[in-house]
């Protein structure tokens, strides 16, 4: 189990306990040895997939300490113990964390001011983004990436209640126009279109593969609320695409699949895609699809190479 950056703080220091400098990769492979980290462990990326959780919770556990004055950084990225953080080993500490460091001036300082900063940023209390607590379990970065990923999946789950309100044949627009906002074809106008509601033949959409129309996708779109799509609304499907003499088809709903569904479109030879209402949501969010941005946050950090000096 990866343990939290507050359970790393007392085997890092111990780690620079000898006074000798110490680079942070090595650090961070020494503390994933003593926790007995798998190689999945080791692996495990941060929701947003930029970083691995260890490497994370080891840099913020550098970090505290760090303005807690209990270590040193005298090269980038690379460590040495300060003579506070001798003394504070030497008291035998059964463990190192917020609460402790929160007695030291120096920490107490840096988390007076951090704490100042943020209420003369915060423009008002519907702000997306809560005061981060230094004593949680997770990291700042972490707690971001977790909040927002509930917000995005909030804002999935009432984009699909939008979508089930919306007419049948808007709603077979809003497909095409997805499809081609994720790349097929060129414009709306020339890579996609909505078959009429009548004399269908089982067929909502038709859009291009890519943009020279070498080949074309087609398309049924099922704006249901709670009916779970079945084997048999597949099987019609197939046997439509059959009719167009077509290999290709993307099923979409706003509702869900059936196992029995999923399990058939595996054994047929026709390339069939099923998209539930959980997906087109997320692919709604992530190609601007019927959606806004409200806020747009920047995680910055320091560009070492800019302080290289020729």
């Amino acid at each position: 189990m990866i343990p939290d950056y507050q359970t790393i703080m007392l085997p890092f220091l111990e780690l620079l306990s000898d006074g000798k400098e110490h680079e942070l990769r090595t650090l961070i492979k020494q503390i994933s040895d003593k926790f007995e980290l798998t190689d999945d462990e080791r692996k495990e990326l941060l929701p947003s997939e930029n970083q691995e959780i260890i490497n994370n919770r080891v840099g913020w556990a550098r970090t505290y300490l760090k303005k807690a004055n209990l270590l040193t950084a005298p090269r980038r990225a690379t460590f040495v113990i300060t003579e506070q953080g001798q003394k504070i080993l030497q008291s035998k500490p059964k463990k190192i964390d917020v609460k402790l460091l929160q007695s030291l001036p120096e920490f107490k300082e840096w988390q007076t001011s951090y704490q100042t900063n943020y209420q003369n940023r915060k423009e008002d209390e519907n702000t997306a983004i809560a005061t981060i607590e230094l004593d949680n379990t997770k990291t700042p970065e972490e707690l971001l990436d977790y909040s927002y990923i509930k917000l995005k999946d909030e804002l999935a789950s009432e984009l699909i209640e939008k979508v089930k309100l919306c007419t049948p044949r808007f709603f077979e627009r809003l497909v095409v126009e997805l499809l081609v906002k994720m790349g097929y074809g060129g414009s709306y106008k020339d890579a996609g279109k909505a078959t009429q509601l009548t004399n269908d033949e089982g067929i909502d959409g038709i859009i291009k593969e890519d943009k020279l129309g070498l080949d074309v996708i087609y398309i049924q779109a099922k704006r249901w609320t709670d009916t779970t799509v079945g084997r048999p609304e597949i099987q019609s499907f197939v046997g439509a695409l059959d009719g167009k003499r077509a290999n290709k088809g993307i099923f979409i709903t706003t509702s869900r699949f059936a196992d029995t569904a999923i399990e058939y479109v595996k054994t047929i030879t026709k390339k069939v895609i099923l998209i539930d209402g959980k997906e087109l949501a997320e692919l709604m969010i992530e190609h601007n699809v019927g959606i806004a941005t409200k806020n747009t946050y920047e995680i910055k950090r320091i560009d070492f190479d800019y302080f290289e000096e020729i």
